[in-house]
């Protein structure tokens, strides 16, 4: 009788056909959920029409460089959508797949974590993108805001997304194991995620915060997206709002690349098919 070949001898290219297969399974079914794609794929794009109307009235900035609030609130509604498809969306789809039995099943079936995994982060780069482009059209289209012609700040956008997106999703899935059931998922998550939006500079410019609570949101990777995209879709001007008076593009990658290898540790040693007390 001929041996089936277990997922580790099948190789590599076996991995990522699975995974890649897995991809537009993960984005049917994030699609197919509609508060998933209420509060994870509309949400920003709710805040902004609604920061943009109510502050319709007033000019951020002095001089040649005012701007007005859609212009403002863009790059934090851009870096907050990251977190939302990435962080908040995979911690609490992956512990409720954990708690329904979902992530047993699939352990039982050649599917590796590996595989598994690139499919939730394909599914985070899509849709992702999908929230970028629709963010961004509606800021043009309807509210006029004017958007970068310098190929190096649409260059920048590129490395500060991708890098986004990563680190937001690994955390998703590091997060994911501290919620001790799939119904507890939502109540442990959210609060964490809208902590970091209010001091990140997403809701709240992050001038006017207190000194302390600057340097407190400087320890997490939403504060350096926020300041990432700022730097693309705000006049250079802006920079002097920021504690050291220029975007620090260099510690933009440090900081989120810690965050990255912190997630990817994280996600290696707590990921399990089943809850080790399940």
């Amino acid at each position: 009788m001929t041996a089936i070949a277990s997922p580790a001898r099948l190789g590599i290219g076996h991995t990522l056909r699975l995974g890649l297969a897995r991809i537009g399974y993960e984005v049917r079914d994030y699609f197919r959920q509609g508060d998933s794609v209420f509060f994870t794929f509309l949400f920003p794009l709710v805040f902004l029409l609604i920061f943009s109307v109510a502050f319709s009235s007033q000019s951020f900035g002095a001089g040649s460089d005012a701007i007005d609030a859609a212009s403002f609130y863009l790059p934090g509604m851009l870096a907050a959508g990251l977190l939302l498809s990435g962080t908040q969306n995979l911690a609490i789809a992956i512990a409720v797949e954990r708690g329904d039995g979902t992530l047993k099943r699939l352990g039982g079936t050649p599917l590796s974590p590996v595989s598994y995994f690139i499919g939730k982060l394909g599914m985070v780069l899509i849709t992702g993108l999908a929230q970028a482009a629709l963010l961004i059209a509606v800021a043009a289209l309807v509210f006029d805001v004017a958007l970068p012609t310098d190929p190096g700040k649409w260059l920048t956008f590129a490395w500060v997304f991708l890098l986004g997106v990563a680190t937001c999703a690994i955390l998703g899935i590091g997060l994911s194991a501290l919620p001790r059931s799939g119904r507890s998922a939502t109540a442990v998550v959210i609060p964490v995620v809208l902590v970091l939006e209010f001091i990140s500079g997403v809701f709240i410019q992050f001038s006017l915060l207190p000194g302390w609570l600057q340097a407190f949101a400087g320890v997490f990777p939403l504060h350096w997206l926020v300041q990432g995209m700022q730097s693309v879709f705000l006049p250079d001007s802006f920079a002097a709002m920021t504690p050291s008076g220029t975007w620090e593009h260099p510690l933009t990658l440090l900081v989120t690349g810690i965050w990255l290898v912190a997630g990817l540790v994280l996600a290696r040693v707590t990921f399990r098919w089943i809850r080790k007390d399940g």
